[in-house]
């Protein structure tokens, strides 16, 4: 009958990578009895990271949906990537989970991909634990883990149970708020309930107060029960930390030995008992603005959150019902492709294995195959209710490359595949660049790109190489030039005549009408590449007629889209018709048009042109132990540093870089810092080439002509 929604929880595992997570909901599934063993990442025999891809690299690339039964309760379990080049796919788990568990490293502490992974918890309001993971490390340090976490994200991070004997021989937790101490064996499980030792006693009994003094805080009536006796009954305790869970104004931390199988259990228990189910969560916002109560009883809705192509499968689409129960056999609606959709099969999933359900209730997390035109980010619903679900917000590109052409009929296949794969991951962006002539792709880094290549050459059979991608310049002028040019053509019968007196000037916001031209009409048109052509047409006495206005835009429209220093597109200039001739007979649109083209190409010459490239606002995350090193890298990529901030215990370098240097950065910023530093990057602007790469590349770009 499945299960009704408060009785659902969904659950998402974030961090670092080498934080744990795979082998963590390992443990969680054997302790519901989920599974039989415990798979460990060395063995490749986890039920998450269950791709070939996966089991080569030894950690997490897709995100992977689990689930378990624990009392009364179903928990949902994703799994996710803790590189930032697979951010995609903990984007679109957070979007449908309920409570995210943050594992922290004890050896390591906060990590850099911690604090990212920060800021899309706080963007989609999560409600949050902590685990303080690997206490069984020789290396293991808890109060500094605890201490860079409060520092990073708040007080809000209360420890509810902390370590007696961290490191190796690691096998004792206190627990704050049962006021237990559990003890271990040595291949973990279930733990003994030991009373605390009066040693731990004090602590211990601090650690539970505050809570108790949290619990109160977020319910009057707690609070005046909590006044009148000093502290509250376990049922009360628990009702205040829903609450407080619920609101984000408390973050329990949690120890753990995932490897162990220490610490897991109780996690759940927790989980079941305390954190909200998605019924208890905030509507879901829809893109009129309006919002959905998750309710079994309201009309079905489904949002898909991430879709994969497998063989002999086809399309698998992985959903959330925001509403309603779903069932085999049901017909919905598309609302973006406005087509019908019927879900033949209903499947719960425990990675690559799914079992068939009859029918999931609002709230759950499922699988469907076979959708006919469905794709990541739609939502499907009663035919009449076009209500659709706020999209997963997919983070901008920072890394892309150009994609050597094979042979036409591979290319032709190439292409097929890369699109069906982009209908897949929305981080990854295919680009045909008419402007650069090469084929681009977008994505979060050389490791995505470079799951990208693996796919099409082991699942597609097509062979596919990268090259560095070219430049998108912009062709600008920084001086004004008067010229003329007259096209004359005589060959039999009518002949082409046009002549036409130009002057160029670079255009800027607000400048003054042309010196000395009477501006009889002005056109301002947004160039589809940025920028602007200004257009004046000054001509007094009819020495060109005014039909032949488009002509000579055409004419230098044309150029403009071709520039005469390196092909690339010309942006911010004004051109005013001030005179020119024409004949009764042989002038006509082709006449001028040539005539135009010819006058803007001498004039843009003699103007001194100027070469832009665009450059990026790079912010980068940093060590402090490495931030010299990061600078000094800058150095060699033309940067400007903007400036230096304090994050947490990191470092943020603010800087702008022309993109003609950041090919393949993520690589290098990972390899000169081993992996303590994270990027995000943003158009910024376009911004003059300095000469000397000016005047090589307009070299280069002669001798390609020249060649040609």
């Amino acid at each position: 009958m499945g299960y009704d929604t408060k009785d659902i929880r969904n659950v998402v595992l974030l961090g670092h990578s080498g934080s744990g997570k795979t082998t963590f909901a390992e443990a969680m599934l054997f302790e519901a009895k989920a599974t039989n063993r415990r798979g460990t990442v060395l063995d490749k025999t986890t039920t998450s990271d269950y791709t070939n891809i996966e089991q080569e690299r030894g950690n997490s690339l897709f995100s992977t949906l689990l689930h378990a039964k624990w009392k009364d309760s179903k928990i949902n379990i994703m799994d996710t990537p803790g590189s930032d080049d697979f951010v995609g796919e903990v984007v679109s788990s957070l979007k449908v989970s309920d409570i995210a568990v943050m594992l922290l490293n004890a050896r390591s502490g906060v990590e850099v991909g911690t604090e990212l992974l920060w800021e899309y918890v706080e963007k989609f309001k999560t409600p949050t634990l902590f685990v303080v993971n690997h206490l069984d490390n020789e290396k293991a340090d808890f109060d500094t883990t605890v201490e860079q976490a409060q520092t990073r994200f708040g007080k809000k991070v209360v420890p509810m149970q902390y370590p007696t004997n961290q490191g190796i021989g690691f096998q004792t937790i206190v627990d704050a708020l049962r006021m237990v101490m559990y003890v271990f064996k040595d291949d973990g499980g279930k733990p003994e309930k030991h009373p605390i030792p009066e040693s731990e006693i004090g602590k211990a009994q601090e650690m539970h107060n505050q809570l108790v003094e949290i619990a109160a805080e977020n319910d009057e009536g707690l609070m005046e029960k909590f006044f009148e006796a000093g502290s509250l009954s376990e049922e009360e305790l628990t009702m205040g930390l829903r609450i407080a869970i619920a609101n984000q104004q408390f973050f329990p931390l949690f120890c753990a030995s995932s490897e162990r199988n220490m610490g897991s259990g109780r996690i759940m228990g927790f989980i079941n008992d305390i954190c909200p189910s998605p019924a208890e969560r905030p509507e879901a916002e829809l893109t009129n603005g309006d919002t959905m109560k998750c309710d079994t009883s309201g009309p079905a809705k489904l949002f898909i959150y991430k879709t994969i192509s497998e063989p002999q499968v086809g399309m698998v689409s992985y959903f959330k019902v925001y509403s309603g129960s779903i069932k085999a056999g049901d017909e919905l609606y598309n609302s973006r492709t406005r087509s019908s959709e019927r879900i033949n099969q209903v499947f719960t999933a425990n990675g690559k294995n799914r079992t068939g359900e009859s029918v999931l209730k609002a709230g759950d997390l499922g699988v469907t195959v076979k959708l006919k035109e469905s794709q990541t980010n739609d939502t499907l619903g009663l035919k009449g209710n076009d209500l659709e679900i706020t999209p997963i917000p997919f983070p901008a590109s920072r890394f892309r490359t150009a994609v050597n052409p094979p042979s036409k009929n591979d290319m032709e296949k190439l292409m097929k595949a890369l699109y069906q794969i982009q209908s897949e991951d929305p981080t990854l962006i295919v680009e045909q660049s008419k402007s650069l002539k090469q084929t681009l792709l977008h994505g979060q880094g050389q490791l995505h790109l470079d799951l990208i290549k693996y796919r099409i050459e082991k699942v597609y059979n097509i062979q596919m190489e990268f090259i560095r991608p070219k430049i998108e310049y912009r062709e600008t002028i920084t001086k004004s030039s008067n010229d003329s040019y007259r096209h004359k053509k005589q060959s039999g019968g009518s002949g082409q005549f046009g002549e036409v007196h130009m002057r160029i000037e670079p255009w800027y916001e607000g400048m003054p009408p042309p010196e000395g031209l009477n501006v009889r009409s002005e056109e301002i048109e947004d160039l589809p590449w940025g920028g602007k052509l200004v257009f004046d047409w000054c001509i007094v006495g009819g020495s060109i007629d005014a039909k032949y206005s488009n002509a000579i835009k055409k004419g230098v429209m044309q150029k403009m889209e071709e520039g005469p220093l390196t092909g690339s597109y010309c942006r911010d200039i004004r051109v005013s018709i001030y005179d020119g001739k024409m004949h009764p007979v042989d002038s006509n649109d082709m006449a001028f048009m040539i005539a135009a083209a010819q006058v803007f190409k001498n004039n843009f010459n003699n103007a001194r042109p100027q070469l832009m490239e665009p450059i990026y606002d790079l912010d980068i995350l940093c060590s402090g132990d490495v931030m010299g090193d990061v600078m000094g890298d800058l150095q060699t990529r033309r940067a400007i540093i903007m400036g230096m901030e304090a994050e947490g215990h990191y470092q943020k370098i603010k800087t702008k870089v022309p993109l003609a240097e950041l090919y393949k950065y993520s690589s290098t910023l990972r390899s000169i810092t081993q992996g303590k530093a994270k990027f995000t990057r943003a158009f910024a602007e376009y911004s003059p080439v300095p000469s000397d790469v000016q005047q090589k590349l307009v070299s280069a770009y002669q001798g390609t002509l020249e060649e040609a």
